[in-house]
């Protein structure tokens, strides 16, 4: 686009520091070292996890954890029960002092980065992240450990936007590539967290921002596979093997339905428990270290309560050996797994209440095993003879409830497929998980992301919409000139509403040759003014021009409006035959909407 004299004479449009052009190319060597920095990332928030846990329960110092395996009895007796209280302490004063975004589950800070502050996170928020995750998850907080990843690699990706000083597409870009990869990472899940990303993260979905999360998401993935193998987050025992295309038998079906009406049911009370909790504790007007200090002490007690009873620390930090557990026939009991369900509710809202820093993912997981494996257990209690297996329905139920309360359906449908290993249960899967999804939605309108950022007046779209008028031709939207007159020539038209005008038409003012501002006029008379001088700075281009590139340029470069020339001939009074202004673009937006 060409610029076009001021008064002056000189060029209105003068060029400020703006952000880098890069190209696609850049932009993927930046996915691929966010993907490397972003495994490296997750291996560190394990190792951390690690230390905390085998210090916290085992009283050593030790790197070996695995959290799919049960956590031996604690040398400590009862004094365990201080554990989640001392780490939640710690947490509670590094997140107030350095970075207070850490709190929490994470991934809603990263979608109010993206919509509201153009993927800007600070590079304390990585660090910080790490610290206050590992102490919350090793010391028993009733948290999962992707939610901390994921704010962790979205906030090396928006440094690297800054610091590289790119547009604000492609630093948000970043953002959803860091989650993507720390998705991941984590559980060794590429596609899912290329879904992950599409879901909540990207308000764009095209080439140009699916290729840098592609690369991001198997660049973290071969990082953590080399870390921790090539083996699925969870082992499933043997079962008798569904038909792939007609999941056990088609009379079955509705058993599918019922149960995604219930796991719905279940999203519901899981999502806004855990805010009805965090509205309680936040009226609670005493000291926030006496407040988590009661927080994480219960969550001891209960999980003491539980070790003596059961032997295993069932509601403590992820809960990945009980869901391990349900999946290979451990443990079962519909009674046993329905009150599993409620107590790990109640665990993780209070452990969010109370200020510990972790995910909400592998919650949703545990809470899905249980209410799936109670169902299965109750059926083959109730028809001992049809063979009904409650590791089907738990596998059903982990995808159920992380889709409804997170509403992203496909995300959890490719993860729990990506995580087990077992693609047998798909077409059930996608039954139930599109049941639940729609009765959380019908009962509660905001997901456990969501909620959060509309209660701070923050709203994030669901929905994605390809508007038609960046693909218009200039000449399809720009309003005619239809006179050429001197500053002193302008006459005033009593002001009229504008939806009694019509279309716009506009006069440009010009000194001699130069053209030195634009003015609506009355398209009728041709002459009187209804609307305020514009004085540039103006652009220029060409009827056939797509309008993309002109927006593109009007928001880069601060233009008011663009004159449009006729061809390619010189940029003069006489070869102005349309003006583009923000007006005017703003009603073809309206347009597209009606449309």
């Amino acid at each position: 686009m060409q610029a076009v004299p001021s008064q002056s004479g000189e060029m209105t449009e003068k060029r400020v520091r703006e952000p880098r052009q890069v190209s696609i190319l850049y932009l993927s060597v930046l996915a691929v070292v966010i993907g490397v920095v972003t495994g490296i990332g997750a291996i560190i928030l394990r190792v951390l996890i690690s230390i905390v846990h085998n210090i916290a329960f085992l009283g050593k110092f030790s790197l070996s954890y695995d959290a799919n395996l049960p956590t031996p009895a604690a040398p400590f007796g009862a004094w365990v029960i201080l554990s989640p209280v001392i780490g939640g302490l710690i947490v509670v004063f590094i997140v107030r002092r350095w970075a207070p975004e850490a709190k929490g589950h994470g991934v809603p800070e990263v979608m109010d980065a993206i919509y509201y502050r153009g993927g800007r996170i600070r590079p304390a928020v990585v660090v910080i992240k790490s610290l206050a995750s590992a102490l919350s998850i090793g010391s028993g907080a009733s948290v999962g450990r992707e939610g901390p990843i994921i704010q962790i690699g979205s906030g090396i990706g928006s440094v690297l936007g800054q610091w590289f000083r790119l547009r604000t597409w492609q630093v948000i870009t970043l953002v959803a590539a860091g989650a993507g990869a720390g998705i991941a990472a984590t559980f060794n899940t590429p596609l899912g967290a290329v879904m992950f990303a599409i879901e909540l993260m990207l308000p764009e979905f095209s080439a140009r921002t699916l290729l840098p999360v592609v690369l991001a998401t198997g660049t973290a993935t071969y990082v953590g596979r080399f870390a921790f193998g090539m083996e699925p987050a969870f082992l499933v025992g043997a079962y008798e093997r569904p038909e792939l295309f007609v999941p056990l038998a088609a009379d079955m079906l509705p058993l599918y339905i019922l149960f995604g009406l219930i796991a719905g049911v279940g999203a519901t009370v899981f999502v806004k428990g855990l805010y009805w909790l965090e509205d309680v504790f936040d009226a609670w007007t005493i000291n926030p270290y006496l407040k988590n200090m009661v927080a994480m002490g219960s969550l001891g007690v209960l999980m003491y309560v539980l070790f003596q009873t059961t032997g295993m620390y069932h509601t403590a930090s992820v809960g990945y050996d009980t869901i391990q557990g349900i999946l290979t026939g451990q443990i079962s009991g519909f009674w046993f797994l329905g009150l599993l369900f409620f107590l790990k509710m109640f665990a993780t809202a209070m452990s969010l209440s109370g200020g510990a820093s972790g995910g909400v993912f592998s919650p949703s997981l545990f809470l899905g095993a249980t209410l799936g494996g109670a169902f299965g257990s109750m059926l083959d209690w109730m028809f001992p003879y049809l063979g009904f297996s409650p590791i089907v329905f738990a596998l059903i139920g982990m995808a159920t409830i992380v889709g409804a309360s997170t509403t992203a359906a496909m995300t959890a449908i490719m993860m729990i497929f990506e995580m087990t290993g077992d693609y047998s249960v798909t077409v059930a899967a996608i039954i139930a998980v599109v049941c639940a999804v729609g009765v959380r939605t019908y009962l509660s309108p905001q997901d456990i992301y969501t909620m959060k950022l509309v209660r701070r007046g923050h709203h994030i779209p669901r929905d994605r919409r390809s508007h038609m008028f960046p693909i218009r031709q200039v000449k399809d939207v720009m309003s005619p000139v239809v006179a050429v007159m001197k500053a002193d020539e302008i006459t005033c038209a009593p002001s009229l509403p504008r939806q009694t005008q019509g279309a716009r038409a506009f006069a440009l003012v010009t000194e001699g040759r130069r053209i030195t501002g634009i003015v609506e006029v009355d398209a009728e008379t041709n002459s009187h003014a209804i609307g305020a001088l514009i004085t540039g700075p103006f652009g220029a281009t060409q009827p056939t021009a797509l309008l993309q590139g002109t927006l593109t340029h009007m928001a880069d470069r601060g233009q008011s409006a663009v004159l449009v020339f006729d061809g390619k001939r010189a940029p003069r009074p006489e070869n102005v035959v349309g003006i583009i202004t923000r007006a005017g673009v703003a009603d073809a937006v309206i347009h597209d909407f009606k449309s």
